[in-house]
């Protein structure tokens, strides 16, 4: 085609910016997607999980549904509905947080920006749990120790590993503990110190408010326990800052922690405590506190990511003080 005239020009190109305008995804500000995933957050843990569908849908076609943004509101609506049980809907949007989450991962890194680990995170998480809900454990297992070699070294590493404890560690040996420095008085976390006690594993940070309120509840079980061959160890990490978020070299931090913050919140003289970045990654603490039990040979009978009252800590351990 032969274009005679300006006119004839400025409306081809005008035709031109027009498809162009129409084949582009919607614009939506960020304010609007996160609002969104507020409300599919909230949803979420409310359980609230045809709502949560209902909006989603509603929404679709007014957002850029390849964009992180999206991805992670359809990766709340995928644990909602994985709190609820309701495994086909948790499946199909775990499915397309991660599957969308894999395709940007072809030009990008995964820790390249805040909500893509999020997003793909959930969805692994999710997918997993479908999958063990609906009787494949085994194929569960298969999926997450995939993801965890693809992923490690990532953001998501330890959040993998927790998923896949979760699945098989109870009945399993309680592996050796990493240690590169101790904290407090004690420092008896080897196997030969443990054997035959029931044992509390107490996985932790100093920064976590969640943490400072399981250590009374500890201490009460110490109080009960302790002279019935019941130990409880500590194990926490270094986290590159102190009070505050202000930063830290690993010696600024073992300082603090040895020093300031042992005078506010004093680690207590029956709690050994071990520092090591690498038991959090074997023992998959994306969680504080994260509390395993171990029976007195050495097996272990919980493995909870999250607190736990006096009440249901108090029952495994006398349990498992009786056998």
């Amino acid at each position: 085609m032969v274009i005679k005239t300006v006119a004839g020009l400025v409306l081809l190109m005008a035709s031109i910016v027009t498809l162009a305008c129409e084949s582009k995804a919607p614009s939506v500000s960020p304010v609007e997607i996160t609002a969104l995933i507020g409300q599919m957050r909230d949803m979420a843990w409310a359980e609230e999980v045809t709502q949560a569908q209902v909006l989603i849908e509603q929404q679709r076609s007014h957002h850029d549904q390849a964009s992180t943004g999206w991805l992670v509101a359809a990766s709340w609506l995928g644990r909602g509905a994985s709190f609820a049980e309701q495994w086909d809907i948790a499946e199909q949007y775990a499915r397309e947080a991660y599957d969308g989450s894999v395709v940007l991962l072809s030009d990008r890194a995964l820790d390249a920006e805040s909500q893509l680990p999020t997003a793909l995170g959930a969805g692994i998480e999710v997918l997993s749990r479908a999958l063990n809900a609906k009787g494949d454990r085994a194929g569960a297992l298969e999926f997450l120790r995939g993801a965890h070699e693809s992923y490690k070294g990532s953001s998501l590493e330890t959040r993998i590993q927790k998923n896949v404890l979760l699945l098989s560690l109870k009945g399993q040996p309680f592996p050796s503990l990493d240690v590169e420095h101790y904290l407090g008085e004690s420092t008896s976390v080897a196997s030969e110190n443990l054997e035959g006690k029931v044992v509390v594993a107490f996985f932790w940070a100093h920064w976590c408010p969640d943490c400072k309120q399981q250590l009374p509840i500890l201490e009460q079980l110490h109080t009960q326990y302790g002279e019935q061959k019941l130990a409880i160890i500590g194990p926490t990490q270094l986290y590159g800052y102190m009070s505050r978020g202000q930063d830290a070299t690993p010696e600024q931090e073992l300082e603090y922690l040895q020093g300031a913050y042992q005078e506010r919140f004093p680690i207590p003289t029956w709690m050994s405590v071990p520092v090591s970045h690498q038991n959090f990654l074997d023992f998959g603490v994306s969680t504080t506190p994260t509390l395993i039990i171990i029976d007195r040979e050495g097996i272990v009978q919980l493995y909870n990511p999250g607190t736990l009252p006096y009440e249901e800590l108090s029952a495994y351990v006398e349990r498992l003080l009786a056998t």
